[in-house]
C-alpha cells in the first residue's frame, strides 16, 4: 500500500515538473499559427513538435506517467503521452477512453502513429473506428490504417485489403478531417507495395464513379500520387529481386 502511495506521489511530482517545462516553452503566437492549420487552440500551449519529441526522448517509456499526462487535458501533454506510453501496456479500454477525448486532428494522428498502431488491437480498432460517426474517432480509424501501412513492416500485405471497402464506404463523408484521413489511408496502402498498388488504384477509381464531392477529391488526389512516375518506379524497383554479383 505504501509503495503504491509512494509511486503515486512520485508520478504526481514528475507530471507537475513536465507540465512546468512545457509551460516554459509555451508560445501564444504559435497557437495562433496552429489554429490557422485547423488545430484546436483549447488548452494548447504552442510548443513545437521538435521540443515535445526532445522531452519524450529524455523521459523514456512510462505507462503510468503517460496516463497522468493525458488526464491533464493539455494539448501538448497529450501528444507527449502518446510518445512515452508503452504499447505493450495499453488496453482496449484505454484506447477507447483516449479516442473519445480526441478534439484535434494533430493529437489524433500523433497518438495513432506513435502509440496505437503498435498495440495488438490496432487492426481491429482501425476498422471499428472507421465505422463510427464521431469526426475524430472516425479519423482515428483511417489514421491507424495509414500508420499501419507505413510502420508495420512485418505484416502480410493481404491484411490491408480488408481496409479498402471501409475506405470506399467512408468516401462520401465530406467532413474535412475525415475525408483527408480517408485519402491518407488510401495513399499509404497503395504505396506500401506493388501487390497493394493495383487494388488501391482500382479503389480510387471506384470511389470516383460514386459521384460524391468528397469522393471525387479523395480519388483524384490519391490517383495523382499513386499513378505518378516516382511512386510506380519506386514500387517496381522495390519488387525487383536483388542480383548477387559473381
Amino acid at each position: 500500500m505504501r509503495d503504491n502511495v509512494g509511486k503515486g506521489l512520485t508520478h504526481g511530482l514528475e507530471v507537475e515538473n513536465i507540465l512546468s517545462r512545457l509551460r516554459t516553452l509555451a508560445d501564444p503566437e504559435a497557437v495562433k499559427g496552429m489554429e490557422s492549420f485547423g488545430i484546436n487552440p483549447k488548452n494548447t500551449l504552442g510548443v513545437s513538435m521538435p521540443a515535445v519529441r526532445k522531452l519524450a526522448r529524455e523521459m523514456g517509456r512510462d505507462h503510468l506517467l503517460a496516463g497522468a499526462l493525458w488526464d491533464s487535458g493539455i494539448h501538448e501533454a497529450r501528444i507527449l503521452a502518446g510518445l512515452v506510453d508503452d504499447p505493450a501496456q495499453v488496453t482496449v479500454e484505454q484506447m477507447e477512453r483516449w479516442v473519445s477525448d480526441f478534439d484535434s486532428w494533430d493529437v489524433c494522428d500523433q497518438v495513432c502513429m506513435n502509440l496505437f498502431d503498435r498495440t495488438p488491437f490496432a487492426y481491429e480498432k482501425a476498422l471499428e473506428w472507421s465505422r463510427r460517426d464521431g469526426e475524430f474517432v472516425k479519423r482515428a480509424g483511417f489514421a491507424l490504417m495509414a500508420s499501419l501501412a507505413v510502420h508495420d513492416k512485418k505484416a502480410d500485405d493481404s491484411r490491408f485489403l480488408k481496409f479498402l471497402p471501409a475506405i470506399v464506404k467512408a468516401s462520401d463523408d465530406d467532413r474535412n478531417f475525415v475525408k483527408k484521413a480517408v485519402n491518407w489511408a488510401l495513399r499509404q496502402i497503395g504505396k506500401r507495395s506493388l501487390f497493394l498498388h493495383g487494388p488501391a488504384v482500382r479503389t480510387a477509381r471506384e470511389i470516383s464513379t460514386l459521384g460524391t464531392k468528397s469522393g471525387r477529391w479523395i480519388a483524384s488526389d490519391a490517383l495523382r500520387e499513386l499513378e505518378s512516375v516516382a511512386v510506380e518506379s519506386r514500387l517496381r524497383n522495390k519488387n525487383r529481386p536483388s542480383q548477387t554479383k559473381t
